[in-house]
């Protein structure tokens, strides 16, 4: 399904997608491509399709599967794909785990492995904040939260690197290797959890093992959905956050002063951060009856991309959305959904910005960028760095 809603794209279009976003917007921004897939761009839209049921992300997992030639397992639906009450039953059982205390709790381990992180390339006046930074600190976050021995690292970050292959490469090969890496996973967290059954502990395998909604809990196909969601999904989207939100200040300098000399304005910062330069990029859904749009009616059984990212940049909605302000007030913006698709790791995402952002600015206080052109993952679904070299 990757890079089939845009039929061409500018030669620019990874360094800056906004101006191609923009662009659409004010021309067609109800677009239905040569594919017949709808592309929606506008804040309203977006906001409506992220809330509105009659926008399934059910059918996409057949569309998945098919695509990738892996068959379901038992017929059963992971939890992302799900739709209605299959879906609320799991978030609510996930909830009673993935608690707020939970994730306040993680804030002086995620601390100490971002000042870790640091004193790595402490006295080598240069880093490589992807591969050095911004990749291991939520790595490292979600193996504390899985309870994942530090011997076990290596492996989790090797396996993440193939996941992410799957995202920025459309071939065969990364395809095969993300899905045998999906397997290696399952299989680890199966043995894992054999393990907290034998031996309770405090860390989230064992509260979701424990986690009981009227006499119901989750079956081991569901547990194991679970695991494999927090360690890519939680993986993945945050280190886009941390190496967007480092470019993005870098390339305003009078933004990151501000955030140095007023570090109250953190959890501001990254809510705008996350607006300015959004992780996810786009929502994929399939009409479950027809809908319409302004003019337009999508039919049913209908591919809909709703582009966060477009949304996030939308003039009627966010004042001046090209400028980067890090107390802009009144910023609802869409980075982690509407609804009932809220992500559930949102708290997280945002304990683990502020540190990261936080430690950064307080310890390279004199960080700016190298003379090196930031390196982009290809990807429309999600946006990422590859590569961001600076010096302090």
């Amino acid at each position: 399904m990757e890079h089939t809603e845009f039929e061409s794209l500018p030669s620019d279009f990874l360094a800056n997608p906004y101006r191609y976003y923009a662009q659409l917007r004010e021309q067609d921004p109800v677009h239905r491509n040569t594919h017949g897939i709808w592309t929606l761009t506008r804040y309203d839209d977006v906001a409506s399709v992220l809330r509105d049921p009659r926008f399934s992300r059910e059918g996409f997992q057949e569309l998945l599967n098919r695509s990738r030639r892996e068959p379901l397992k038992n017929g059963t639906v992971p939890m992302m794909f799900q739709d209605n009450q299959g879906h609320r039953r799991l978030r609510t059982l996930v909830a009673k785990a993935f608690t707020p205390g939970l994730i306040r709790s993680l804030g002086p381990q995620i601390q100490m492995i971002a000042d870790e992180l640091v004193d790595r390339v402490d006295g080598a006046h240069a880093i490589e904040l992807i591969s050095e930074f911004a990749f291991p600190l939520p790595l490292y976050t979600i193996a504390e939260l899985l309870g994942v021995p530090k011997a076990h690292r290596n492996l989790f970050q090797r396996w993440s690197v193939d996941v992410v292959g799957m995202g920025s490469e459309s071939n065969d090969r990364a395809i095969q290797l993300a899905m045998a890496t999906q397997r290696a996973i399952a299989d680890y967290f199966h043995d894992a959890l054999a393990e907290r059954r034998r031996n309770p502990q405090g860390d989230i395998l064992s509260k979701l093992i424990g986690a009981e909604e009227n006499g119901d809990r989750l079956n081991e196909f569901e547990l194991l959905d679970i695991c494999g969601l927090l360690f890519v999904a939680g993986h993945e989207t945050t280190v886009n956050l941390i190496g967007n939100a480092i470019l993005a200040l870098c390339l305003n300098p009078g933004e990151l002063r501000r955030l140095q000399q007023q570090p109250l304005l953190l959890p501001s910062a990254i809510e705008e951060l996350l607006r300015y330069d959004s992780p996810v990029q786009r929502a994929a859904r399939m009409t479950e009856t027809d809908v319409e749009i302004g003019p337009k009616t999508l039919r049913k059984g209908t591919i809909v991309y709703a582009v966060i990212g477009a949304a996030n940049r939308d003039p009627a909605r966010f004042p001046q959305p090209d400028r980067l302000d890090i107390s802009r007030r009144d910023n609802c913006h869409l980075a982690f959904g509407l609804g009932h698709r809220f992500c559930l790791g949102a708290a997280l995402a945002r304990l683990e910005g502020q540190i990261a952002i936080g430690t950064l600015l307080r310890r390279l206080p004199k960080l700016e960028l190298a003379d090196v052109p930031p390196a982009w993952r290809f990807s429309t679904e999600t946006r990422g760095l590859r590569e961001l070299r600076a010096a302090f």
